[in-house]
């Protein structure tokens, strides 16, 4: 290579570069101009089709999981039927005790009696619609919520905590807050078990798993909220209460978005310490995803 070609390749590879950082940094500003106004800590961590972590807000920060950690009970009662374990297929007694009663829970209403129910149905209800008698159930059979976060932390995952299940961190409002991820951390679950290299999951655990968050049913308004009409999104919620100083805990929606293209993007919006009501939560999620989908479009 002549030292005149070299150094052209030298400086159009440096403005290529320049004007990748410029190009991110609009979506950064886009972003920034959803979140500055709002009473709230907002934590977003978005991965572009290339695979490469395309910018972050609060991204090391440590926010409540709520729900979103049933989507890694899933992928970590998968892992236990990929070892034979258990089979989907398996029934597993559901006792009158276990319907608790102050839970959120479609299963319970569709089983008043409780019964043997397809391990499946189970994780169908736990994480599409974000069942907290089905999550009981399997926090139970894999051996509580540390077990869990033991298998998150073996696949690589460090930046994340459980440490609670559902009727505990729902019963005491400071124990939310010690099941935590990262957004960044969040995004690296969804990237690891989506591309599955190396394979954490088998063929069918994970063709399983990711029919499941497509057919989520939580969450309409978040990141599918402003989406074209039939864009596949494939995500999971959390939400907390809000408590008597009018604090909302959690508000969480972490996914993976398919472009007209075919390509996927992954999104992790994680708001916490929030002031607003749960319309403006829902819709900091909605806006960040929008910018975002014309980003990439674009």
């Amino acid at each position: 290579m002549t030292k005149s070609i070299y150094l052209t390749a030298f400086f159009f590879s440096v403005i290529i570069g320049r004007t990748a950082a410029q190009s991110t940094d609009v979506l950064r500003q886009k972003i920034h101009q959803v979140v500055s106004t709002k009473k709230a800590t907002v934590g977003v961590a978005i991965v572009g089709p290339d695979g490469k972590d395309t910018l972050s807000f609060h991204g090391d920060g440590h926010f409540p999981l709520q729900s979103v950690f049933k989507f890694h009970i899933g992928v970590a009662m998968l892992s236990q039927v990929d070892k034979g374990k258990f089979s989907l297929t398996q029934k597993i007694n559901i006792d009158k005790k276990d319907l608790l009663p102050d839970l959120y829970s479609p299963l319970r209403d569709k089983y008043p009696n409780g019964g043997a129910l397809p391990l499946a149905e189970i994780l169908q209800y736990t994480v599409a619609e974000s069942d907290n008698v089905g999550c009981e159930v399997l926090l139970r059979l894999l051996g509580g919520a540390q077990a869990v976060e033991k298998y998150l932390h073996q696949t690589g995952v460090k930046d994340l905590s459980i440490k609670f299940n559902e009727e505990q961190q729902q019963g005491n409002w400071e124990w939310q807050f010690q099941n935590w991820t990262t957004p960044k951390a969040a995004n690296q679950v969804l990237s690891a078990f989506y591309y599955n290299k190396p394979a954490l999951l088998s063929p069918k655990s994970h063709a399983f798993i990711w029919k499941v968050m497509r057919e989520t049913k939580t969450g309409a308004k978040r990141l599918r909220g402003q989406l074209p009409e039939g864009t596949v999104v494939a995500h999971k919620t959390g939400s907390s209460g809000t408590n008597k100083a009018g604090l909302t805990a959690a508000v969480n929606d972490i996914g993976i978005v398919f472009l007209p293209t075919g390509k996927p993007f992954f999104i992790s919006v994680l708001v916490t310490d929030s002031k607003e009501n749960a319309e403006t939560n829902e819709k900091i999620i909605a806006d960040i995803a929008k910018v975002t989908w014309d980003y990439f479009v674009k």
